[in-house]
């Protein structure tokens, strides 16, 4: 999606309260997507998945917050080196006045299918164990949540109550195609295994009427 197509598509749905700016659109449109968004009365979920050395990963936290961004994902491989960027993504955010973020830890991708993660990847563990695993490496690193498939969501609920989020792709609302998504739930089974919030994007940025596709999905959770 184009800046202008993504800018307007936001616009059109004026109950979206979240939107979230991925490597494509902050590659097209740099930095300034945020504040645009901002200006629409948007909160923006940064989602590029920092994962470099601890100074390079603060460095980069820092000036996500710096713009407004409230979610920001980093990789969960990088474990303790996330620890510099969640107080430098706080410090940020309080001396330029916007809202504290909360950094989220990417687990396993949901487009990856279980065999092929072992196959292509080499590791042994499977997935079902494998996201627990880097889940509480996030949540010892003070990492405020995860990023994690709808399948995984009831495991990790269990260890890692609120306020630890567990932010949910891989959402395909009943009869949607899941495209190159793998690991899914429908909106209602994943709130009901204890997701905290989820990300819902082809079913309806590419539907016909975004605005009507968005309040289905609404309507599915009551």
């Amino acid at each position: 999606m184009a800046p202008e197509q993504a800018l307007t598509f936001a616009a059109a749905v004026p109950e979206l309260r979240w939107v979230k700016v991925g490597l494509e659109l902050f590659t097209a449109a740099g930095p300034a997507v945020v504040q645009q968004l901002r200006d629409q009365g948007k909160r923006v979920f940064l989602d590029l998945k920092f994962h470099d050395i601890p100074a390079t990963m603060a460095g980069a936290c820092r000036s996500a917050a710096r713009l407004g961004a409230e979610l920001i994902t980093v990789h969960a491989c990088a474990a303790r080196a996330s620890l510099p960027a969640q107080a430098a993504a706080q410090e940020s955010a309080a001396a330029a006045g916007m809202p504290a973020p909360t950094l989220l830890a990417v687990t396993v991708l949901t487009s990856w299918e279980p065999a092929r993660f072992a196959g292509e990847l080499a590791i042994p563990e499977p997935v079902a164990g494998y996201v627990p695993r880097l889940a509480r490496l996030a949540a010892d690193a003070g990492i405020g949540g995860c990023v994690c498939s709808p399948l995984e969501v009831a495991a990790l609920r269990a260890a890692h109550p609120e306020p630890f989020a567990l932010v949910t792709p891989g959402i395909r609302p009943a009869g949607a195609a899941r495209g190159d998504q793998q690991r899914v739930l429908t909106p209602a089974q994943a709130i009901a295994a204890g997701s905290s919030q989820l990300v819902i994007g082809r079913p309806v940025t590419a539907a016909s009427d975004p605005a009507a596709a968005f309040a289905a999905c609404c309507a599915e959770l009551g």
